[in-house]
């Protein structure tokens, strides 16, 4: 094997991956710079340089100059979507991320990056080298020879791919890997408008391909095929053979091959430090720079010797306050704007002299910060170890709590006057969890809050709300990393109550010192963006609610849930048998590789099986699903999967999720998650619960009363998402339908089938469903056709007569659109925002996402505003009247209480009235509500 190795990258095609592999979670800097595309190309680019350590490298582009194929071919590439606005910003980044790598960049008016790297590709075989051209486009498979080979990155979870003559015949089945021109020629490329021959497709190219051998033999024994593939293939026998010729890559590029300058170079420490700060790649940083790199401006003083990121030694400059240093790719890591070059006043308050002293000074104010470190991140296990307060900037305190709880209560007993006050308003960083904290320790916080955390998240609902991140972007400022004190995340990590007292005092008041800096930053930027009155009413007095909620928790049945696994796993063991008898094979049923031959190779269900871009077939749960009709195989497969997943996430999982301290399973809500205003849950996740199947049902049925006095009641908003759409729509067909009580779904059936509601059958009412649904969520025509399993032609008339029927559908539709352009945002009713910077995009695909979520976000996110705000309304009276009663769940439009028999009556009352009046409407809102001794029973 050659030592000579050379990775030739083609740019375009990684930069549009990188970004639209990030399409749905977008990475945005502060300053609304969408990274995706760089940060992907930056990651891969480090993972390749890791793991195969190339001696030569070059990054290849296109030109805008025309080349042979558009003179040819006038249509060539003529129909491609306009490149979204964010890549086309971001590919200045990329260019500047290589130069700073020092890795050549190679264009060539006229020509395309493909036949560059042909070109190179073929005289570095020829120089002695192995060369890996690097790239997801398929026709690069016709390169490959026994030193040439396709490199597809990593991607979705699977690992990168090496092609060679091997895998291309094996894949494109060939006999010589020069067919594949043949194939693309007769398949075309919808992507760069090559037209190839009408009705052939993948499939059929490669079958004619392995029985004619090239384009030109199957034109010479046309006569041998017969209707409507032989009238194609001779009437556009032209427009193969210029197929053919524009899917050939040229190898004879008039470029220089310039070894010396393909060389691998030592990167450019002073290129790359200030775009990887301006891009904020904190993470990438740390792994580059090492620990110490800030997206801030940075100083250095000593030298170390570290091992860089391929184990190479090193000599670094370190700061003399460095705890931890990482390994750097570079000379030089950085040190910035911190606790040791900012001028701070954190005290350690050591006696109780001092601690009433500094409990005197907080009452007299008006609020004050403070946070809470503690020995873990599970508030119902975690043990106090220190309190910090700051009521000015640049000074805090810290308080130390010793492991003895008695004598902590001693030592908070000072506090819990001045934090239980009402009048005295608390600030905080993702403050539930210090709220959730001290109440282990009979301490009820009081008073108006202000979470950082959540004031970000309603500013900026897109991106990360942690505070090192917070604290980076608004103040310039690089907090103390936990991990320089209790080292990282892993088993072997260690806790606070392990740090020195002093250490502890500095990070700690710290963290009160920026948090109380960050809410004078925030609280006028949630004035400006209209969010104030939603952060005072709705989200931070939510805060209260979840706490407790949080505390309580709700028991489990974990004898149920434990005879629940044994039957499961009788199940599954006999859903497998089934497979196996059926197929008259014994495989890995768990191995999508195997389940996959078996199904298409094996049993051919489906002669245009899709693969997956590692070559093997996709048997994802929508593709086994439109498989079930053709085969009982396939449902045994899917009981198989949804039994196993079942078992793990929920049966199994629930009983190791029991507090030891109060034998209740105690779920986590996220606030600051969901850009719609939706809560979310984990350990465990309680949205994810199934409900639609009979055996997830089951799980529901270990959740259980207290106790034989209290009863489960299951308070859910029926239809709540149509109902708001009638409402922010006000069409007039909907609200009459809900007024009187119809059911909306017979309501739309008949309206759109024209046919009295009486005589709407059940196939009618489901089609009806699916289309009131589906508008919400912006469904197609298509998209309806596949959900219903009906023809799109029908679909389309189905969807074309629910907007004459519902016409003020349409126009808030148009109305919200027109709106989002505008102003580049969306509102609840409550005035909730969601930013939609994509909304004028030339692109139709980034379009069309953000035009579905500005017609989506406003209604979900005024359900979750109503639901949230029932909840404070209820969360209040239940204290007010001193219930014994209590809230124990949210899951998406229900809520879930744990109810003493004897106020039954009285919360009911409670939960509908303020379920009810959440948010005024003239629609009319309907709670339904049940009740059992389980969950699946209230439901």
């Amino acid at each position: 094997m050659s030592s000579k190795k050379l990775f030739l990258l083609d740019g375009m095609a990684l930069i549009y991956r990188a970004h639209f592999a990030l399409s749905k979670n977008p990475r945005f800097t502060s300053t609304g710079i969408n990274t995706s595309a760089v940060m992907g190309f930056t990651n891969t680019l480090l993972e390749l340089l890791k793991k195969e350590k190339p001696t030569h490298m070059a990054v290849v582009f296109d030109t805008a100059a025309p080349t042979e194929r558009h003179t040819d071919f006038e249509a060539y590439k003529a129909h491609r979507e306009a490149m979204p606005e964010d890549l086309a910003a971001a590919i200045p980044y990329v260019f500047k991320l290589i130069e700073g790598f020092n890795i050549p960049v190679i264009t060539k008016d006229g020509y395309e990056a493909d036949d560059i790297i042909g070109t190179l590709a073929k005289e570095a075989e020829q120089k002695g080298y192995q060369v890996f051209c690097m790239t997801p486009d398929k026709d690069f498979a016709q390169l490959v020879s026994e030193n040439i080979f396709i490199y597809k990155p990593a991607r979705m979870g699977n690992d990168m791919e090496i092609l060679g003559v091997k895998e291309v015949l094996e894949k494109w089945e060939i006999e010589r890997v020069d067919q594949v021109i043949d194939i693309l020629g007769l398949w075309g490329d919808a992507v760069d408008n090559i037209p190839g021959i009408p009705g052939i497709g993948e499939k059929t190219a490669k079958a004619l391909i392995k029985q004619y051998g090239s384009m030109e033999n199957i034109f010479a024994h046309s006569h041998e095929l017969k209707g409507k593939m032989r009238e194609n293939i001779e009437n556009f026998k032209e427009q193969g053979l210029i197929s053919k010729k524009l899917a050939t890559i040229i190898l004879n590029v008039p470029i220089e091959f310039d070894e010396k300058s393909l060389e691998i170079e030592s990167p450019d420490k002073d290129a790359l430090e200030p775009l990887f700060a301006e891009l904020e790649f904190r993470t990438i940083g740390k792994r580059v720079f090492g620990e110490n790199f800030s997206v801030n401006e940075s100083k250095t003083v000593s030298i170390a010797v570290q091992k860089d990121l391929f184990g190479n030694e090193i000599e670094v400059q370190v700061t003399k306050e460095t705890i931890v240093v990482q390994p750097s790719l570079f000379d030089t890591p950085v040190d910035a704007k911190n606790i040791h070059n900012t001028p701070h006043e954190y005290i350690l308050v050591k006696d109780a002299a001092e601690r009433k002293s500094l409990a005197n000074l907080l009452t007299q104010q008006q609020a004050f910060c403070f946070d809470t470190e503690t020995t873990g991140t599970d508030a119902n296990l975690a043990e106090l170890v220190g309190l910090s307060f700051s009521i000015e900037p640049g000074k805090a305190y810290y308080v130390p709590t010793p492991a003895d709880r008695e004598e902590t209560l001693s030592i908070l007993a000072d506090f819990k006057p001045v934090l239980e006050n009402p009048q005295i308003k608390k600030i905080g960083q993702n403050i539930k969890y210090d709220l959730l904290t001290l109440k282990w320790y009979d301490i009820e916080l009081q008073g108006e809050l202000f979470d950082t955390m959540l004031a970000h998240y309603l500013i900026d609902p897109d991106t990360r709300h942690n505070m090192d991140v917070l604290s980076e972007n608004y103040l310039g400022y690089t907090p103390v990393s936990i991990t320089t004190l209790i080292g990282a995340k892993g088993k072997n990590q260690g806790n606070m109550r392990d740090v020195e007292v002093e250490k502890a005092a500095d990070y700690a008041a710290e963290d009160a010192d920026i948090t109380l800096q960050l809410e004078r930053v925030f609280a006028p930027l949630l004035i400006e963006k209209n969010a104030d009155k939603l952060a005072k009413e709705v989200e931070n007095p939510l805060i209260y609610v979840l706490a407790d909620m949080e505390k309580e928790g709700v028991k489990i049945d974990i004898e149920t849930l434990k005879n629940y696994s044994v039957s499961l796993q009788e199940e599954i063991e006999k859903a497998e048998l089934r497979v196996y008898e059926k197929t008259g094979l014994k495989f890995n049923l768990a191995s999508p590789k195997q389940l996959g031959e078996v199904l298409f190779d094996h049993l051919k269900l489906d002669p245009k099986a899709k693969k997956t871009k590692t070559g093997q077939y996709q048997t994802g749960e929508d593709v086994l699903i439109a498989l079930a009709n053709k085969s009982d195989i396939v449902q045994d497969i899917l009981d198989f999967r949804q039994m196993q997943k079942l078992k793990s996430t929920y049966v199994d999982a629930l009983p190791l999720m029991v507090n030891p301290k109060t034998g209740r399973v105690h779920t986590s809500y996220n606030q600051a998650v969901a850009a719609t205003g939706r809560l979310s849950s984990n350990n465990p996740n309680l949205q994810n619960i199934p409900i639609r199947t009979d055996r997830g049902k089951e799980v529901r049925k270990a959740f259980i009363t207290r106790d034989e006095n209290h009863i489960l009641l299951s308070a859910d908003y029926s239809q709540i998402e149509l109902r708001i759409i009638a409402e922010i729509s006000q069409e007039e067909n909907m609200l009459d339908a809900f007024a009187k009580g119809i059911d909306i779904h017979t309501a739309t059936a008949a309206k759109v089938y024209g046919i009295n509601v009486e005589d709407v059958d059940s196939t009618q009412r489901r089609n009806a469903k699916a289309v009131n649904f589906g508008i919400i969520y912006g469904q197609s025509a298509f998209g309806l056709s596949q959900n219903l399993n009906i023809p799109r032609k029908e679909a389309a008339a189905i969807i074309d007569q629910y907007f004459i029927q519902y016409p003020g559908i349409k126009k808030y539709m148009s109305d919200t659109m027109n709106f989002a352009r505008e102003n580049g945002y969306v509102e609840t009713i409550m005035g909730r925002r969601r930013y939609l910077r994509d909304i004028n995009s030339a692109n139709a695909t980034v379009r069309g996402f953000a035009e579905r979520n500005a017609i989506n976000a406003p209604i979900q996110g005024s359900a979750a505003d109503m639901i949230k705000i029932a909840m404070i309304n209820i969360h209040k009276d239940i204290k007010a009247k001193n219930l014994q009663s209590k809230m124990t769940m949210q899951v998406h439009d229900e809520l879930v209480f744990d109810a003493h028999i004897s106020e039954i009556d009285q919360l009911k009352e409670i939960i509908t009235h303020r379920m009810k009046t959440a948010i005024k409407t003239n629609v009319p809102i309907v709670v339904e509500i049940g009740e059992g001794k389980n969950w699946l029973e209230a439901h």
